[in-house]
């Protein structure tokens, strides 16, 4: 059970079905991946959202849960 097996790097939400990314709402900017030792994955998860959403900020980055 790795320590930071799921650490979130960018949240946008209410992106127009239309365009990019750069129209959505910005919940946590960008932060790059730092390079470390070993074999690492990285994930880019998109969801649609029925309507919009008020979501915001997770108290940390580290130990991010996708599952809810």
């Amino acid at each position: 059970d790795p320590y930071l097996r799921e650490h979130v790097h960018w949240i946008v939400t209410d992106i127009p079905g239309t365009t990019d990314a750069s129209f959505g709402i910005e919940v946590i900017p960008y932060e790059s991946p730092r390079p470390r030792i070993g074999i690492h994955r990285f994930v880019f998860v998109l969801f649609m959202q029925k309507r919009r959403l008020t979501v915001g900020p997770p108290i940390s980055r580290d130990r991010f849960n996708t599952r809810g």
